[in-house]
């Protein structure tokens, strides 16, 4: 890894411009990690993944559903999506951005 800090700033110009092409930068990858911004338009029609997953919002506000639960966001709020749970932004303002970190398996670790 030669690059192991990064500013929000620069990734967010690394964010494709294209609507239709999901809006997300992977800036660092480890092992079984991946972290990058995440900053969709208009619509977030993700699909469940098959790692565990952080979100950290750097910027903007909305709503999160989780498996059929629906809760408001806001910057800095630390969102935890486990593998295969079904989850998306709604309602979320145009400047939302938010890291994102994968890691683990393909299905999650275990809560042991």
């Amino acid at each position: 890894m030669t690059q192991w800090l990064h500013a929000l700033k620069d990734i967010q110009t690394r964010l494709p411009e294209d609507p239709a092409v999901s809006r997300v930068h992977y800036a660092l990858r480890h092992g079984s990690m991946k972290a990058g911004l995440y900053a969709p338009l208009g619509t977030d029609d993700q699909s469940p993944h098959k790692q565990d997953e952080l979100y950290i919002v750097a910027s903007g506000s909305g709503r999160f559903v989780k498996n059929g639960e629906d809760r408001p966001f806001q910057p800095n709020d630390l969102i935890f999506v486990e593998a295969g749970a079904d989850h998306r932004f709604v309602d979320f303002t145009e400047d939302f951005a938010a890291w994102v970190v994968f890691w683990g398996p393909e299905g999650g670790e275990s809560e042991a």
